[in-house]
């Protein structure tokens, strides 16, 4: 039987003044992981939050802290955010200049590794990292600011990398970002993804609505896109 798919509430959509309450209800909800996006105005045009925020909501829940660190350089901060309770650290591939080194130092720290490319970025740029990965991160919008719309071109470089991992035998989780609701979800699933970021999807309607739109998140997908991917 194939896995539920995972969701991962952004709280870059959360409640920015309750954040430990917006937290703990979609925890509550049903919630798989809880996603962190620190951005630093430089690797992309917004600015968001540090270590301090992971820190302060590491004890308002029991579920995995997903942090992407949309920042360069990423090196000098991964110790801090891994020390602050990050469970699953993503740096970019673009991000630089070693990123072999960096997925390397997350490892050494005791924490899951994930690997980011953006939109313009192909699949082969990760072919040679794959091994060193517990999770790859498609863009599916240009990162910087949520809200925008799901960009449709993304979905063969999702099958693509499902293709990866699927020919390493490794059990690398395959996460998509950006412009995830109900009908792109299903998209990107189909195409490959097991794992999805959600932020205005999961946190419109108010706390009463949490657990129906996580559920909606996580309908079974039309599988003829992901059959073709895996015999192809």
């Amino acid at each position: 039987m194939q896995q539920a798919v995972r969701i991962a509430p952004s709280i870059l959509a959360a409640d920015f003044s309750r954040l430990g309450d917006e937290v703990r209800a979609v925890t509550a909800a049903g919630a798989d992981l809880i996603h962190v996006d620190v951005m630093d105005g430089h690797f992309v045009p917004n600015l968001t939050i540090g270590p301090d925020m992971v820190k302060a909501l590491r004890p308002h829940t029991t579920l995995p802290l997903d942090v992407h660190l949309m920042i360069a350089p990423v090196d000098p901060f991964i110790a801090t955010f891994a020390e602050a309770g990050a469970d699953i650290i993503t740096a970019h591939v673009e991000a630089g200049p070693d990123i072999r080194r960096t997925l390397e130092l997350v490892r050494s720290l005791g924490k899951k590794v994930g690997i980011s490319l953006k939109p313009a970025t192909p699949a082969a740029a990760i072919q040679p990292l794959i091994g060193l990965v517990d999770l790859v991160l498609v863009m599916t919008v240009n990162p910087g600011f949520g809200g925008q719309s799901f960009i449709t071109s993304q979905l063969d470089k999702i099958t693509e990398i499902r293709r990866m991992i699927d020919a390493s035998g490794r059990m690398i989780d395959l996460e998509v970002d950006g412009g995830i609701n109900a009908e792109t979800a299903r998209a990107a699933v189909s195409a490959g993804a097991d794992m999805l970021v959600a932020g205005s999807a999961t946190f419109k309607g108010g706390v009463g609505a949490y657990a129906a739109n996580i559920g909606r998140l996580r309908a079974p997908p039309d599988d003829t896109r992901r059959a073709a991917a895996r015999s192809s």
